[in-house]
């Protein structure tokens, strides 16, 4: 039975991890830190100069920017530096307006900004933004989470040095999970500390309403709701999850400006970890209760593989939401521990090794894939049909499961990741 205090530790840590965010969370992580360093610069930066690690340059490179119709960084950065509020977290970037961006693209045309890779940094996170002004300049860092400022400087006076301490990921462990107290936490807790998380709910199917009204992306969610594909693939739970969840990313990747709840830093791991429970437990007439305790274990769930995964990697964050989402609906089905434990060792032999090659409109793809997968291995958990210790990277014990899991992405794919990189950055 988990104490008050580790439940209330684990909320607190959902409460940090499950946050609303308007676009993709690297380029809005940058604007994050452009918005924090033009604050304490006190005026709009003449120049701004951004260093970055390889991971987040990846996954900047192809990503629609909120109410802008543009792609990249370069307006992310503009608009950071004139009308971005830190206060708001990764919703930064919520004052835009067309105003806002025509005068993002003059500051663009005006070559006032500057972006290079951070040389020899083994943060797979970092972002340093140097705003000079006419006479002063200063510096703002964000490191190891989206959010995480571990230096600030304002005309050479330094108010906040965190660089070499503690990193997010660190702080994280301190609440130590397994997938046994996960499941444990979201089934006992007091349903008025969970409830919060409907919230994921309502966010992230507002924003798959908002595609299927609208061309977003590839389109891929409302591609799937047509006549002619329900004819191919039925009207049926399995093609609404699959149009839900695509269409959401389709809205996020696109550049909608509309706000998804994210999963640990993703806004795609967001919608992947709470789309395919909801769609499925409004189609089973799941009660209130069943749906928040389903979304909770899913979420955190992703938390719990995230933390030895770590926020970026070359593994498809995909691979550990759509993990989440196949325990919550295992549970949805009529599942107990057991059952939840068999879907998430069928989801580790399936899709470990799909890569991230960066944000981009085709993640619509991988996360229809990932809930694709999601749904067979919760029925083939339903039935106790669960990949055996004899095969792959299986282990008879969960949890050892997951850390083979995390390890390959983690260690494994460090190779993979810098070749995707150089593919990326030789096709500019």
């Amino acid at each position: 039975m988990l104490s008050t205090q580790e439940r209330e530790a684990i909320i607190a840590l959902i409460k940090r991890e499950v946050v609303p965010a308007i676009g993709c969370t690297e380029p809005i992580a940058v604007s994050l830190c452009v918005a924090k360093a033009t604050e304490l610069l006190g005026s709009v930066p003449e120049k701004i100069k951004v260093y970055l690690s390889a991971n987040i340059l990846k996954n900047a490179m192809g990503v629609g920017i909120p109410a802008t119709g543009m792609i990249g960084l370069p307006i992310a950065i503009a608009l950071g530096a004139l009308v971005g509020r830190s206060e708001y977290g990764l919703e930064v970037l919520k004052d835009a307006d067309a105003e806002a961006v025509e005068k993002g693209k003059r500051y663009i045309d005006e070559k006032r900004i500057s972006i290079e890779l951070k040389p020899a940094i083994t943060e797979k996170l970092y972002i340093e933004v140097v705003a000079q002004g006419v006479d002063s300049e200063s510096v703002a860092i964000i490191a190891g989470g989206h959010t995480s400022f571990v230096y600030l400087e304002r005309a050479g006076e330094v108010l906040l040095d965190c660089r070499g301490g503690e990193s997010v990921q660190d702080s994280e462990q301190d609440v130590e999970l397994t997938l046994r107290k996960v499941y444990d936490f979201a089934m006992t807790s007091p349903l008025e500390e969970l409830s919060f998380i409907l919230e994921s709910k309502r966010l992230n199917k507002a924003a798959a309403e908002e595609a299927f009204a609208a061309e977003y992306g590839h389109s891929l969610g409302r591609m799937l709701r047509r006549e002619q594909e329900i004819k191919i693939m039925g009207d049926s739970i399995f093609s609404r999850i699959l149009s839900y969840t695509a269409s959401a990313c389709d809205a996020r990747m696109g550049g909608a400006k509309i706000p998804v709840m994210s999963n640990s830093g993703s806004g795609n791991q967001g919608i992947t970890a709470t789309l395919p429970v909801v769609v499925y437990g409004e189609e089973r007439g799941a009660t209130e209760e069943q749906m928040i305790r389903a979304l909770t274990l899913s979420h955190l769930s992703v938390i719990y593989i995230k933390q030895s995964l770590g926020r970026l990697s070359a593994l498809c964050g995909c691979v550990v939401a759509a993990s989440g989402s196949s325990c919550g609906i295992t549970y949805l089905m009529g599942g107990g521990y057991d059952e939840v434990a068999m879907a998430v060792k069928n989801m580790i032999a399936n899709l470990t090794g799909m890569i991230c090659d960066g944000a981009k409109p085709s993640c619509a793809l991988k996360l229809a894939s990932g809930v694709s997968t999601a749904l067979l291995s919760a029925m083939m958990a339903m039935e106790h049909r669960c990949v055996s210790k004899l095969e792959g990277i299986i282990d008879e014990d969960v949890d050892r499961s997951i850390k083979n899991l995390t390890a390959i992405g983690r260690e494994g794919m460090d190779e993979t990741d810098t070749l995707i990189l150089n593919i990326m950055t030789g096709k500019c």
